[in-house]
């Protein structure tokens, strides 16, 4: 009887080889390790992995390189997109993306981001939007929400003191050598799913040598935010989203086509 069920039984889940089996340090609820499944499911269906380079910058997400297992460095704050660029033009033949959060891309390191997607840098960048600063206290980050309160925001964040949330999808689908900058969420199964779609779309925008590639994602700070894993994701839902209309903002005509003709 047991031989006769274990014969049945069919294979519908297991760990991506460009994942590495660990256990993971991020607190418990953090969308992160979602990001990073996703990302290694992506390389593997490419078949990219020792073709592909992680550039990870200072944050939470500097973390990135000890569970996706490709060639990796660590730039400074911010400055991820300047060293993607470096390692881009020196090895054209790789997949070449970087992994930041929101107080990385969209403060410190905006610069180095207008510019990249500016000059159409053949690089993907998978920017971490959780509206706060996750590793160095939860200070208000340039994507907090108005109204969010935070340890350097304690009554709410006030437009007339700290200006308006950054949308650095629409920010970025303006700029001429931008080929694709959307934004997905990963607050449950269904927009999980559409969020490896738009990865596995980046990569190939790459692939395609068409510019600058960015996937926005809505991910959760349940301890910087001071809720339970559960709150936290039906606080995405409820209010980021909300806020941060998730879509398309750009993609290339050429992509567009080739994803056509890709699936008939």
């Amino acid at each position: 009887m047991v031989t006769a069920i274990a014969e049945s039984e069919e294979l519908v889940y297991q760990r991506p080889e460009s994942l590495v089996d660990v256990h993971t340090h991020y607190c418990p609820g953090c969308t992160h390790g979602t990001a990073h499944r996703i990302i290694a499911e992506v390389i593997d269906e490419l078949a990219i992995q020792e073709r592909t380079i992680l550039v990870a910058s200072v944050g939470c997400s500097v973390f990135s390189y000890n569970y996706i297992d490709v060639d990796s460095c660590e730039a400074a704050h911010g400055r991820a997109p300047a060293m993607a660029t470096g390692i881009k033009r020196v090895h054209p033949d790789k997949f070449v993306f970087t992994y930041q959060g929101d107080g990385d891309l969209a403060s410190i390191g905006i610069a180095e981001t207008i510019h990249a997607a500016g000059r159409g840098e053949n690089i993907t960048t998978i920017f971490i939007n959780n509206a706060i600063y996750g590793m160095t206290g939860g200070q208000m980050a340039p994507t907090s929400l108005l109204g969010q309160k935070t340890t350097s925001s304690p009554f709410g964040r006030d437009a007339k003191l700290a200006g308006y949330p950054m949308h650095m999808a629409e920010l970025i689908a303006v700029l001429p050598g931008t080929a694709y900058a959307v934004r997905r969420s990963l607050h449950d199964a269904r927009h999980i799913i559409q969020a490896k779609k738009a990865i596995r779309l980046a990569f190939e925008a790459q692939k395609y040598r068409l510019g600058y590639s960015m996937v926005e994602l809505l991910s959760s700070c349940p301890t910087n935010w001071g809720m339970t894993p559960a709150e936290a994701l039906s606080w995405v839902e409820s209010e980021m989203v909300a806020h941060f209309p998730l879509g398309d903002y750009k993609v290339a005509e050429e992509l567009k086509a080739r994803t056509r003709r890709g699936k008939k």
